[in-house]
């Protein structure tokens, strides 16, 4: 059993007494604690951004620790005016991988998301390289263009699209990483052996524009798979892998693995096995749910069963060894499960896993990194009461809490959380995440309830800590949220997600309203104060609710919605094979057609810097409906559609969903 020691946290931030009342728009709107925690691949150095000493949880600050010398302190560097940092990463050669995020107003002229011509309001992304001391800044990777002499224009392009980002770690190499470039004017993709401690670049793989890097061999960093998309007429393309001959070095397309966009297969190489040679592959080319099998390159065969799979997930991947001790060793797989979670094959991490299950009993705890020998491990644990807190396990034996992301923010303010799942009206199974007030109990009177359908729709929700904080805001204050996987979503297999295709507000819609009819039945929901809440495509699911003459809901929220399926066009990704494959399903019912239909009270909110889903989406609706319903606009001053948010948007968000509630919807 490992034996529990609280230590210190070493952010030297201290938890908060919590109250049973209500959570707070600051408290959801505060910047977290600790986030992007990470730990070097020598154990030595952890990394993470933190609230910025001084500012009240307002802004955001890069800190270090030397774990070998914990008396010295964190070394901690306030993010600037305008550049804010919003991810970190430990990685090798006493070398940090630092993101930051700022404003920019602008032409884009094609590079990155945005319009192609005139000004965009929208963010830029830089990532930056430093030591463990902080002592300077630069550009991560920025001088490999320079020295290979791109044009100005293409040099531009990179830097506003932030298109240079990091493909391998090399974990045997003491100071190279792989980088990767993608030319966004060709959409090329150059792979550079880069070292961290001189910036010098050698290229090591130069590809075409409809043919990206795969696999890397994870000893040598050398290419060893290719994924290459070939147009095959009517409007439809060939996924194709390629694999490199260890003869020539020469790819060449394997037919097993090649499979049709519009068939929208599974097929990804994720590992290698340096004792046979064989692949492993996630795909779920033979069953509903994606399982790995071994793919033999010699013989161009799958083996004739899974070697890895879960009987109710698909699975994700395997987990590979990356220190010296256990290189490239089998581990275990990772499988989606109501949270994405590792199956543990190695003894010695299954052990730990279960020691620390016991430890923090009812939270998922997640082993994030280890150094060589176990001696160090980090990991998180959270839960849907328990925001995301970090550690470290020591020598097996002691645990270092470092701290929460919200200490502020106490379990008995959260209810119950359950994973379940109900009928949809032609018997499709939809999995969903129900999360309860406080102190609610089978028998009590049915709650208010909302219906919060998640973006995408190609992704999923999962058990645990939302960290939008709209259900802990939500559920504190006595709603039932429930949020279905309605058909579209991803992670349950192709039957569910491939049922959504170009079911847009119809029987999609029909899996969230049938949502509600769950709640009634089982005595959880008031069928007179029902209410839809969505974000993204969540919004157009709200807005889908407007004018649906059969909708069972009081009224709708809708947070930088979707609403004119005829001009969303290529605008909500920005992988072109991404749009490519899911251009072809996006249709349906279209609110801009149908807002002479608007029978629900609406609160319409949208970020003014959101390039995924531009302003006019939510303006236009708003306009069509504000005449023919309660309406309500709200445009949120520098906003980016994607999180982090900052908290002047979550102050101007949260009240205004509050008083919309409590007013026009009468919940």
């Amino acid at each position: 059993m490992i034996r529990m020691f609280l230590a210190a946290a070493v952010s030297g931030l201290m938890a908060g007494a919590a109250s049973a009342q209500p959570i707070s728009v600051d408290d959801i709107a505060r910047v977290p604690n600790i986030q992007s925690v990470s730990l070097s691949a020598d154990g030595r150095t952890l990394a993470a951004i933190i609230a910025a000493p001084g500012t009240n949880n307002e802004d955001t600050a890069l800190a270090s620790w030397d774990l070998d010398s914990p008396d010295q302190g964190a070394v901690i560097t306030p993010s600037g005016n305008r550049m804010k940092f919003i991810a970190a990463f430990a990685l090798k050669a006493e070398r940090l991988l630092v993101f930051g995020r700022q404003e920019f107003t602008g032409a884009l002229d094609g590079c990155g998301e945005g319009q192609s011509v005139g000004t965009t309001r929208t963010f830029i992304f830089r990532p930056y390289l430093t030591d463990v001391r902080h002592a300077r800044f630069d550009q991560a990777f920025a001088g490999s263009s320079r020295r290979l002499g791109v044009s100005e224009q293409v040099r531009r392009c990179l830097e506003i699209a932030g298109s240079a980002s990091l493909v391998s770690t090399l974990p045997l190499d003491p100071e190279h990483v792989l980088i990767q470039r993608v030319n966004s004017l060709t959409l090329a993709a150059d792979i550079y052996r880069y070292n961290l401690r001189t910036g010098a670049t050698e290229l090591a793989l130069r590809t075409g524009g409809n043919t990206s890097p795969g696999l890397f061999n994870p000893r040598t960093g050398a290419p060893m798979t290719q994924v290459q998309f070939t147009s095959i007429g009517g409007g439809d393309y060939e996924q194709r892998i390629l694999i490199a001959t260890p003869q020539t070095g020469a790819f060449e397309v394997h037919e097993p693995l090649t499979t049709r966009i519009s068939d929208r297969h599974i097929v990804n190489v994720t590992g290698y096995d340096e004792a046979s040679g064989r692949f492993y592959v996630t795909t779920d080319l033979f069953s509903d749910l994606a399982a790995i099998y071994w793919y033999d390159p010699q013989t161009r065969r799958f083996s004739d069963e899974p070697i890895l799979a879960h009987p109710d997930y698909s699975a994700l991947g395997v987990v590979l060894g990356e220190r010296a001790d256990n290189f490239n060793q089998l581990l275990g797989f990772a499988y989606s499960g109501p949270r994405n979670e590792i199956f543990w094959i190695d003894p010695d991490m299954r052990a730990i896993q279960e020691g620390l299950d016991d430890a923090f009993p009812g939270q998922l705890v997640t082993i994030m990194d280890y150094s060589e020998g176990l001696s160090r491990v980090l990991f998180s644990t959270e839960s849907g009461q328990h925001a995301p807190a970090y550690h470290l396990l020591h020598e097996r034996s002691r645990v270092q809490t470092l701290g929460s992301e919200r200490p502020w923010i106490g379990p008995e303010q959260l209810g119950e959380q359950r994973f379940v799942s109900y009928a949809a009206r032609d018997g499709l199974t939809i999995p969903a995440i129900l999360d309860l007030p406080p102190g609610w109990s089978e028998g009590d009177a049915p709650l208010p309830a909302i219906i919060m359908p998640h973006g995408g729709p190609w992704v999923r929700d999962y058990t645990g800590w939302d960290s939008s904080g709209w259900t802990q805001f939500l559920t504190s204050r006595g709603y039932a949220v429930l949020r279905p996987n309605f058909r579209g979503s991803t992670g349950h297999g192709r039957q569910l997600w491939l049922a959504g295709d170009a079911q847009w507000g119809l029987t999609m819609q029909d899996d969230k309203d049938d949502g509600v009819a769950w709640l009634v039945a089982q005595g959880i929901a008031d069928p007179e104060r029902l209410a839809i809440f969505g974000y993204s495509y969540g919004g157009f699911a709200a807005a889908a609710a407007v004018v649906r003459d059969d909708a069972p809901y009081r009224c709708a929220i809708a947070g930088a919605p979707v609403t004119n399926l005829a001009r969303l066009g290529n605008t909500w990704s920005e992988n072109r094979i991404q749009r490519m494959r899911q251009g072809q399903t996006v249709r349906g019912l279209d609110p801009a057609r149908h807002t002479a239909n608007a029978r629900l009270p609406v609160l319409v909110f949208h970020g003014d810097r959101d390039v995924r889903v531009p302003l006019f989406h939510g303006t236009d609706f708003y306009n069509a409906v504000r005449n023919r319903v309660e309406a309500r606009m709200v445009i949120i001053p520098d906003m980016p559609h994607q999180m982090p948010w900052y908290p002047s948007h979550y102050r101007a968000m949260m009240p205004e969903i509050e008083a919309f509630l409590n007013g026009p919807c009468g919940m």
